[in-house]
């Protein structure tokens, strides 16, 4: 051995070199590990930016969804109110059905009523009419009576007339006679 100087140098080289590439393979590893940790917490950076866009667009549906169940509970309420009302409504008009179907059958029995008096009034016209008739014809036969007596009467005192003026005449013209 040349020199245990040169040997112990060169087992130190050795050594060295072992020792870098061993801590060069280490750091190597290292480096991937360090690559992969950073490449999962760039994912989970990626994710949770994701995710704390996904809850904010879900904390604007959430205030969105509670102003929307806020309006649609004062609707229910007004509603509910509405129905009240609209049941109090119904109630009253089912009374007035029953008033009116009560005031119909009423209304009907009155008609009915009415229409006999009037069927009853237009038999007591028929009635009237017919001895109305009765007296205007007697009545028109009692003055064609008087007509024809008065005819007569006119006739017999035309007659009566023509015998006086035949009398006076007579009279005349016997005392005209006379006197001449």
């Amino acid at each position: 051995m040349k020199n245990p100087l040169q040997n112990l140098l060169m087992v130190f080289a050795l050594s060295l070199c072992a020792l870098c590439t061993w801590q060069w393979h280490s750091q190597v590893l290292q480096r991937k590990e360090m690559t992969a940790l950073a490449q999962i917490n760039f994912d989970q950076s990626v994710a949770i930016h994701g995710y704390t866009n996904s809850i904010n667009a879900m904390d604007r549906l959430i205030a969105q969804m509670d102003a929307r169940i806020s309006e649609l509970r004062e609707t229910i309420d007004s509603n509910n109110t509405m129905i009240i009302g609209l049941t109090q409504d119904n109630t009253r008009l089912d009374n007035l059905v029953g008033q009116y179907s009560n005031a119909v059958v009423a209304m009907q029995a009155q008609v009915k009523q009415a229409s006999e008096s009037i069927r009853q009034q237009n038999e007591s016209i028929k009635d009237l009419v017919a001895q109305r008739d009765d007296f205007v014809n007697k009545l028109n036969e009692s003055v064609k009576e008087r007509n024809e007596i008065v005819t007569k009467y006119n006739e017999l005192v035309k007659q009566v007339e023509e015998m006086q003026g035949k009398k006076k005449q007579k009279q005349a013209s016997g005392s005209h006679m006379r006197s001449e």
